[in-house]
């Protein structure tokens, strides 16, 4: 049997964290065991739904790698299949019309909250005759629920969990404008799309219940599941905006990586052994459900900045200049030509080796295409002061006399210069890193030097006389 997961969101936001790993662990399972993953919109509820949120959800699955099987499907356009079952249930007794009112329903929920027992409808219809409804009142079609005995939710995560069918009441399959409601659409879609694994927040448990009730109503086989912890933030607390519950197009914009992001995710709640850096293709090859573990996992920002900054230091220059260039031309209003984007590549194995974001790498590769003379930073322009100056004006007479314009030529001269004007090497570095970056901090000096040019690097240095 061909394995068929889903992962179906609500276009009511953006896709958050939570939602972007049960994506990840959805996709990675079916690609694991060569089977079909697939996208739903769950967009039933049509006044949050919007179509920003369904663009938002699919530019974040886009840029997170998790390509699906298919074209989305979108729930809303399968309500009649929704309705076509509730219907089918009605016509077997297995369902009924309920004309209790709002006022009733209140007093439902107030009765039981004195009662200090948890809110549900109390089933007054369910054994009613129709001809007793009252004038004007449109019906809800309420599934009738097992009163008796247990349901028994055999998960992959969870282990066995049981729940008494006493605690389910009877839940609403259509609403009295005839539209259906969440819970019977999810179960005919997993059934009609053939899905056959529900990987999910545990947050669903409950859910799963109530659906495995309607399964065996309708004598469907239920796809097995897995209800996976939820992710908390370092506090321990439920994930907040204040924990960095954001949208993954917010990662994309703060500049980490796609592969870091499905690294880190992975890793929250799923271990391989003691694992932490663990590529895509290893991710398919080792992924199950018995490494995922039963307890919350903690978002945490330094974690994920660290190893963002590990695959930066691991990734293709070449990837990692187109990464930045629509970065540096945002920054200077004009389109990088072939020279500059050829400087930005060979300069890039020592630009990434401090980067933790592809950010602050645009940053860092500034210098290599800012306009002559430099802006200094304040830090840059307390180094040159008269005596670095003339120091660095003498430097470049030196380095103008080289045939060869190598790192290991240009830091011999550099070391020479040093030794003429009784300094150490950081005395005269630091100015000559300021004249030629504008600023203290980049690659290794003798690095940035080679990188620049012969005619480039004398330029800036005679720049700041």
């Amino acid at each position: 049997m061909t394995v068929v997961t889903r992962f179906a969101p609500s276009p009511t936001g953006f896709l958050h964290i939570g939602g972007a790993r049960t994506a990840l662990f959805n996709w990675l399972y079916a690609r694991s065991n060569g089977g079909k993953f697939l996208l739903r919109i769950e967009d039933t509820d049509r006044e949050r739904s919007t179509d920003e949120a369904i663009d938002a959800i699919l530019a974040g699955m886009k840029w997170m790698g998790l390509d699906w099987d298919g074209e989305p499907t979108f729930q809303f356009s399968r309500r009649d299949r929704h309705a076509e079952i509730a219907n089918q249930l009605l016509k077997e007794g297995k369902a009924y019309y309920c004309y209790a009112s709002k006022e009733e329903l209140a007093e439902m929920r107030e009765t039981a909250r004195a009662e200090n027992r948890a809110p549900g409808y109390d089933g007054r219809w369910r054994d009613r005759d129709p001809s007793e409804a009252p004038a004007g009142v449109d019906p809800v079609v309420r599934f009738k629920s097992p009163n008796e005995g247990t349901v028994v939710i055999n998960d992959a995560v969870q282990g066995d969990v049981t729940i008494s069918n006493a605690q389910l009441d009877d839940l609403i399959l259509l609403r009295a404008d005839g539209t259906p409601t969440y819970m019977l659409s999810v179960i005919v879609d997993d059934y009609d799309m053939g899905v056959t694994d529900i990987i999910r927040g545990d947050d669903h448990l409950t859910n799963a219940a109530r659906q495995l009730q309607l399964y065996a109503a309708l004598d469907w086989k239920a796809p097995k599941m897995a209800h996976i912890p939820l992710i908390h933030g370092p506090d321990g607390a439920k994930l907040s905006k204040r924990h960095g519950a954001l949208g993954v197009e917010a990662y994309r914009d703060m500049g980490y990586l796609p592969e870091a992001m499905r690294n880190y995710l992975l890793r929250l709640g799923w271990s391989h052994g003691d694992d932490e850096l663990i590529s895509t293709e290893q991710a398919i090859e080792w992924f199950n459900l018995d490494n995922i573990g039963k307890s919350a996992s903690r978002f945490d920002f330094d974690k994920l900045e660290n190893l963002n900054g590990t695959y930066i230091r691991n990734a293709d220059d070449a990837y990692l200049t187109g990464l930045i260039t629509p970065i540096l031309e945002k920054n200077t209003a004009l389109p990088l030509d072939e020279n500059q984007l050829l400087l930005i590549k060979n300069a890039m194995n020592g630009l990434k080796e401090r980067a933790k974001s592809v950010i602050s790498l645009a940053e860092s590769s500034q210098f290599l295409i800012a306009e002559r003379p430099l802006a200094m930073d304040n830090k840059a322009s307390k180094l040159l002061t008269a005596d670095a100056i003339q120091i660095l004006q003498r430097l470049a007479d030196r380095l103008d006399t080289l045939t060869e314009w190598k790192k290991e030529q240009i830091e011999e001269a550099v070391r020479i210069s040093a030794e003429a004007e009784d300094l150490k090497l950081g005395k005269i570095a630091q100015p000559l890193r300021a004249a030629l970056t504008g600023t203290t901090v980049s690659p290794g000096i003798f690095d940035v030097l080679e990188v620049l040019g012969k005619e480039n690097s004398l330029g800036r240095i005679r720049d700041v006389e």
